[in-house]
């Protein structure tokens, strides 16, 4: 008797042939999981065979499909490999819990000139410095959207650390993203580039602002979000893959309901909002003071901290 071939590709699923594939992948099924999700109905209309085939195919996608567990204490084991990136300021590394975590995003928003990039700025120099130094002696990949990165800074920062100002700006490989497409292309495709040059921190600043531009009025923001959502899981997957830190800017809007308080609201909703794995609120006080506030975090209480930007960095 002939042994059943194993299913690992959408072709090898019952009833499933090229043509087929092809139809699935142009409406965004790519994998066996998301067919063991979709009811028979839904594959039928997508790919245009019989309901039955359907059936056969969501069943045998089912049980090709495993649900991995880890125990809490295996989780815990694993996150003592977890790196933390110093943000140049005690006081602001003491309140997102010792610096910009590995295996998440962290995200800052606020208004111009709060310090989003300079934290991002400070960041790309602080990363490349050894473990006991409060870095993860790797690289970075800035995908600028904005056109605000700027060498002249990270060398500021790089002299102030003693540090070869030559040597750092070499290791950040920057991505001058001007549309959407450009700014996802350059995550989806960044896996080579993060083995080959050991790539420990990904800046994007900022994530929102192309969406913000080219998602125009009530029509498209479905689709802007189906999409901010696709590029922060995306981020994650990598933070979670190679170990590495995610930090990225955020614009901001006033929210005209909000009558009393601070109106200030970030751009991505909910999308944003659940997928930020530590959340900063940025605003500007007197001179060169920024005020920080921690917004939201897993293990972190809601606090504030008052850091200085000056030209060697981000100090207390």
């Amino acid at each position: 008797m002939p042994k059943e071939k194993a299913i690992k590709e959408l072709e090898d699923l019952p009833g499933i042939g090229e043509a087929t594939v092809d139809k699935l992948k142009a409406g965004g099924v790519d994998s066996i999981d998301k067919i063991a999700v979709m009811s028979p109905y839904e594959l039928s209309e997508l790919s245009g065979i019989s309901a039955e085939a359907a059936k056969k195919a969501v069943q045998a996608a089912k049980e090709a499909t495993t649900v991995n567990y880890e125990t809490a204490d295996q989780i815990m084991n694993r996150r003592k490999d977890i790196g933390k990136i110093t943000t140049g300021s005690k006081d602001l590394n003491d309140l997102i819990g010792g610096g910009v975590e590995t295996n998440a995003i962290t995200e800052t928003y606020g208004k111009f000139a709060s310090g989003k990039s300079q934290i991002g700025f400070q960041l790309a120099v602080s990363v490349q410095l050894p473990k006991d130094k409060g870095g993860l002696g790797g690289s970075v990949l800035f995908v600028d959207t904005e056109g605000t990165f700027r060498p002249e800074r990270i060398i500021s920062i790089a002299k102030a650390y003693d540090l070869d100002p030559e040597t750092v700006l070499a290791n950040i490989m920057v991505i001058r993203a001007t549309t959407t497409e450009q700014q996802i292309l350059s995550i989806d495709r960044a896996d080579k580039l993060i083995v080959e040059k050991n790539i420990k921190l990904i800046i994007m600043d900022s994530l929102t602002s192309l969406f913000r531009a080219e998602y125009i009025g009530r029509g498209a923001l479905a689709e802007r979000q189906q999409k901010l959502n696709q590029l922060v899981h995306r981020l994650q997957m990598l933070a979670d893959k190679y170990n590495l830190a995610v930090y990225i800017t955020n614009q901001v809007m006033d929210n005209p309901g909000i009558l009393f308080g601070d109106p200030t609201t970030p751009i991505g909703g909910n999308v944003l909002a659940h997928a930020a794995t530590t959340r900063l609120y940025m605003r500007k006080s007197k001179e060169d003071k920024r005020i920080a506030r921690l917004v939201d975090s897993p293990n972190q209480p809601e606090g504030e901290c008052v850091i200085k930007i000056t030209p060697d960095g981000i100090k207390d």
